[in-house]
């Protein structure tokens, strides 16, 4: 694996490879790296010849008062789990290098219609950070198809509308969430969770699959199941910051034209905001 930290190092590396017709797949990460993002790391072996991994920490993305100085920064360890599952290429470009003209002057990537609800209105200037990066990143790599975890489904959602409406010619691909055993979506910010408070983090998933059988059912209305599971997190000392039922596919509010629903959630326990996911289809389903 080599390892590069500016554009022109990862544009001279990858111009033969491209030109010699390998497909060139890329994996977008902040680093701190768990089983999870390996799984994405295993997906594009399987989807490509040359696998880019990015590590960075995107200071756009955070807000004045989140995590951005305090997220862990595991680089020597993350290099050896990249090395043996294959990756080819790490990019770990330097701020500097990313935002060469600072983040004031930087022009930004926004992505309308997906990004004022749920994390959007919780973390307000959130997906533009990450949609201008990850715009940067595409044109930078300049890769064939994209891995992106489902864990971060509104992410998701964003980074393929704007691949879409941008008309740039990368297939992005979804991988499931990994999980721990006892159902929790692997993040770097578990670590952040206290022995108590780490028992406690895998109700949140299972609060999401009650959600789902009782929607699938159709033995309640939506407005009972959702007060029903914000109460059973509250009780258990979750700080609920949404909890929402949606079109999976637009992320719009269910209406009787929908077909596929997405649960999502995200909430604190203790310091620590925690965000997780269910999507499923459904045949019919009265409003």
């Amino acid at each position: 694996m080599k390892t590069v930290v500016t554009v022109n190092e990862l544009q001279t590396t990858l111009s033969p490879l491209r030109r010699s017709g390998q497909r060139i797949a890329l994996v977008p990460t902040m680093g701190n790296l768990h089983r999870g993002h390996l799984a994405l790391v295993d997906r594009a072996r399987q989807l490509a010849d040359v696998v880019v991994v990015s590590i960075f920490v995107n200071p756009m993305q955070f807000g004045a008062n989140e995590d951005l100085d305090k997220y862990p920064r595991t680089l020597a360890e993350d290099q050896q789990k990249l090395q043996a599952a294959g990756t080819d290429l790490l990019f770990t470009p330097p701020v500097d290098e990313m935002y060469p003209n600072g983040l004031a002057s930087q022009t930004r990537v926004q992505v309308p219609g997906l990004t004022e609800r749920f994390c959007g209105a919780s973390r307000p200037g959130h997906f533009d950070g990450v949609s201008t990066v990850v715009c940067k990143l595409f044109n930078m790599v300049q890769p064939d198809v994209a891995v992106f975890g489902e864990k971060d489904f509104q992410q998701l959602a964003v980074i393929r509308k704007m691949v879409a409406d941008l008309c740039m010619p990368i297939q992005i691909i979804g991988q499931a969430t990994w999980r721990a055993d006892d159902g929790l979506a692997l993040s770097s910010r578990n670590q952040y969770l206290s022995a108590t408070e780490r028992n406690i983090a895998p109700l949140l998933f299972r609060t999401l699959e009650s959600c789902r059988a009782a929607i699938l059912t159709q033995q309640k209305p939506l407005s009972d199941i959702h007060r029903e599971a914000v109460v059973t997190l509250e009780k258990a000392g979750f700080r609920v910051d949404y909890l929402a039922f949606c079109d999976a596919l637009t992320l719009a509010d269910i209406s009787a034209e929908t077909r596929e629903i997405a649960v999502l959630a995200a909430a604190f326990l203790g310091h620590t905001r925690l965000i997780d996911n269910l999507h499923f289809s459904l045949n019919t389903l009265s409003i």
